[in-house]
């Protein structure tokens, strides 16, 4: 049985699809019974609108995903602004001012350095045609509350565009243009108000083939 029968979940449902006509037609001469038919193709049906429903509620999911990733790092944005705000007031007028704003007076060893470089990338492409983004970013110790921004050139020239951002050093892009030959990614850490240089790789596609980092386009 494991010979015939497919590994994959829903290559099974397309194989019981495939045969459940056949099946039917000759029943009795391959030595099986329309009753068993029968059932087989219910719950062929069966999985195959299980499997319809897993793939709606997945892509709700990862939408819903990238929204709240996208608002906290608009929201990180904004915040930062009100306390920068805040630090240039209380430079003027008294450390007073971080505690009517309910934020700890700052410490006074020098500053943490800037977010890190992006490096090391790879990428996955799923069944939907997304593909799932990973990086390296050795950030300075005792530093958290890092961001990375993501924007995508189209080809091999044009604006970088912003597509979203995320809290960890993953990103999936579901946006590919159909029909791209090549598409580059521009990642840049930010922290607060501080960011780091912008890494950059580009992924090039090719007809039968899985997509790939282009060797030696990483630059800071």
């Amino acid at each position: 049985m494991g010979r015939i029968l497919p590994e994959g979940a829903v290559e099974r449902v397309s194989f019981f699809e495939q045969h459940a006509g056949v099946f039917a037609e000759r029943a009795l001469v391959i030595g099986t019974t329309p009753a068993a038919v029968a059932l087989l193709a219910e719950r062929t049906l069966a999985a195959r609108e299980a499997y319809n429903a897993q793939q709606v509620a997945f892509e709700r999911a990862r939408g819903a995903t990238r929204a709240f990733q996208n608002a906290v790092a608009l929201m990180t944005v904004a915040g930062s602004d009100i306390i920068k705000q805040v630090k240039a007031r209380a430079a003027t007028d008294g450390s007073a001012i971080y505690g009517l704003a309910l934020l700890p007076v700052p410490a006074t060893p020098a500053p943490l350095p800037p977010p890190g470089t992006p490096t090391g990338f790879t990428i996955a492409l799923s069944q939907v045609g997304a593909l799932t983004l990973r990086w390296r970013c050795a950030n300075p110790r005792g530093s958290g509350g890092t961001i990375y921004q993501v924007s995508r050139q189209v080809g091999a020239s044009g604006a970088f565009d912003v597509i979203g951002a995320s809290g960890i050093r993953r990103f999936v892009d579901d946006t590919l243009p159909s029909g791209a030959a090549s598409v580059t990614y521009e990642i840049v850490a930010m922290r607060s108000t501080r960011r780091g240089s912008a890494g950059r790789f580009t992924v090039n596609f090719g007809v039968g083939h899985v997509p790939v980092a282009a060797p030696g386009r990483l630059a800071a």
